[in-house]
């Protein structure tokens, strides 16, 4: 009997080290990466984030690159270099915003980011401070493994994969001055208020573990992502930012795609039908079908508005980290010409309203210069490829 007791105790323990090995595992508890934090340190951080919007003015995304999901140059786009970041300084831009990719560039099973793609994100940083660019960082996609999991379930092992990525991050660029801005998400999606609950907590634990490691970290401008960085559910959902144990040193995002049909969809689809026209003077007369009709003029002065009296009248400064239309060079004669010319007065107005309302624009750029393209910059060659819509971009910052 004692022999079987002896036996049955030692299942039992088996069981218990198998379930409770299982657990840590489930809910992936990595090793710190915030080993050595440091004192707080103002040098080079005197800026709140008031006072550093205002230095922004006008900002620019090297899109589909570092964020690519199978390798920087896995969407289509060669490498960055320095030449580019020099051309798009000289044409006007004096912000950069970088969206990453990380969780492809990282261990499984411990989140540690592989040191060549942070020497590699680093490097393209430094490219941008180099030219005394105001550039910021994000966890961008990323395969979806914190948009696609905003939920209760979830939230346990995405808050620690964002709080490992985000004290190695961190870390890395402690002591960049304020140039340097960290944003904690791309465009997280929640549609009511147990998913904001969710995506709030993501947003706290990137606050605290940016701050936790100290130095200029102690005081950099943190961007915090409405749901979707959609303006109306934002608006409606995103009532309180993270707690920050400084004051005035958090930022917010949204992006602008409005109306979609004419900003970005290539085909048409069951939920909505292309538009090449946009703008109450620049309607066709002969191509009726794809005239805009909704989300003009009214509608983006409505929607910055918002954002005006929900952030920036309180101090908190809103930037539109994506912002854009693509180009339908398929179309020919008559049409295109209208097209070109209703997209380069969307890129004025849009940018225009944006910074009356205190919302600084940053504008999304692909690459590319086909149809539907994206891109205002040719990346393979370091020049203008879009002088038509560059120029509408910089009348609308004027």
């Amino acid at each position: 009997m004692k022999q079987i007791f002896k036996i049955t105790i030692k299942i039992t323990l088996i069981v218990c080290l198998f379930i409770l090995s299982s657990n840590i595992k489930a809910q992936h508890v990595y090793p710190s990466y915030n080993t050595s934090p440091l004192p707080p340190d103002t040098t080079g951080m005197q800026s709140n984030a008031v006072q550093l919007a205002a230095k922004m003015r006008l900002g620019w995304n090297i899109g589909n690159t570092l964020e690519a999901t199978g390798g920087e140059t896995s969407w289509g786009n060669p490498m960055v270099t320095k030449e580019l970041i020099d051309l798009v300084k000289k044409n006007g831009f004096n912000s950069i915003r970088i969206p990453c990719a990380w969780f492809i560039h990282s261990d499984t099973n411990t989140a540690k980011i592989n040191d060549a793609w942070m020497k590699r994100v680093k490097e393209v940083v430094d490219y941008c401070i180099k030219d005394s660019m105001y550039v910021f960082i994000n966890i961008h996609w990323d395969s979806g493994w914190l948009d696609a999991h905003i939920n209760t379930k979830d939230s346990a092992r995405i808050n620690a994969r964002q709080r490992a990525y985000w004290a190695q991050i961190a870390n890395t660029f402690r002591d960049y001055d304020e140039h340097l801005l960290f944003a904690g998400a791309n465009e997280p999606p929640a549609n009511d208020s147990t998913g904001m609950s969710v995506l709030l907590s993501y947003h706290q634990t990137f606050v605290n573990i940016v701050r936790s490691t100290g130095g200029r970290n102690s005081y950099r401008i943190l961007v915090i992502q409405g749901p979707g960085t959609d303006i109306e559910k934002t608006n409606k959902l995103m009532q309180t930012l993270p707690k920050d144990k400084v004051p005035n040193r958090l930022m917010a995002e949204i992006h602008y795609y409005t109306p979609y049909q004419f900003c970005g969809l290539d085909k048409d689809a069951d939920w909505g039908k292309m538009t090449y026209y946009w703008g109450k003077d620049y309607h066709s007369k002969t191509d009726t079908l794809h005239n805009t009709t909704w989300g003009e003029e009214e509608t983006a002065d409505k929607l910055f508005k918002m954002m005006k009296e929900q952030f920036v009248d309180k101090g908190i400064p809103v930037l539109m980290g994506e912002y854009g239309a693509i180009r339908r060079n398929t179309l020919t004669g008559d049409d295109l010409s209208l097209h070109l010319a209703s997209r380069a007065y969307w890129f004025r107005y849009i940018t225009k309203t944006a910074l009356d309302n205190g919302v600084i624009p940053f504008f999304w750029d692909a690459g590319g210069s086909g149809a539907n393209a994206w891109g205002l910059f040719n990346r393979n060659t370091n020049k203008i490829s879009d002088y038509q819509g560059l120029n509408a971009v910089m009348q609308g910052a004027k």
